[in-house]
């Protein structure tokens, strides 16, 4: 059997940056139901939070899972169970895209307290403010899936 220890911290947001996500109760919702959807189907989440238009996910990759598939299988069911449960005024929808990077077990906490704290965090600056921040400061590949 092998022992595998690979975290990715997964972003994305709604479609167009849309604040369906409007209320504290509505996330909460939300996130219970990722967190639960994933049990069901074998994906690991440590810590799932966000804010009004994005969603942050820590997920443990099993060995036989890819970020791709993983990332299909959270985000295409959470948006399809949204609208199926009316829980938002309009058409609910995630953006295409998404951001993963791997967690090292060095800053896990660190990563997990900053998903943690999307509500807090989010008083000081807007998801799209921070967004423009990282895309001037880090260099990463975008893939097509």
């Amino acid at each position: 059997m092998p022992f595998v220890n690979v975290y990715i911290h997964f972003v994305w947001s709604t479609k167009n940056w849309v604040p369906h996500l409007d209320t504290p109760e509505l996330r909460k919702v939300v996130w219970q139901h990722i967190r639960e959807n994933a049990k069901a189907k074998n994906i690991h989440v440590d810590f799932v939070n966000g804010h009004k238009n994005h969603c942050h996910c820590l997920v443990s990759l099993g060995t036989d899972q890819t970020i791709q598939k993983v990332m299909q299988m959270i985000k295409g069911e959470s948006s399809y169970w949204i609208n199926k449960q009316g829980l938002t005024k309009q058409k609910f929808e995630w953006q295409d895209e998404y951001y993963g990077v791997s967690v090292s077990a060095s800053s896990f906490d660190r990563v997990r307290n900053y998903i943690k704290n999307q509500e807090e965090h989010h008083r000081i600056k807007t998801s799209e403010e921070e967004f423009e921040e990282f895309i001037k400061k880090n260099n990463f590949q975008k893939f097509k899936d």
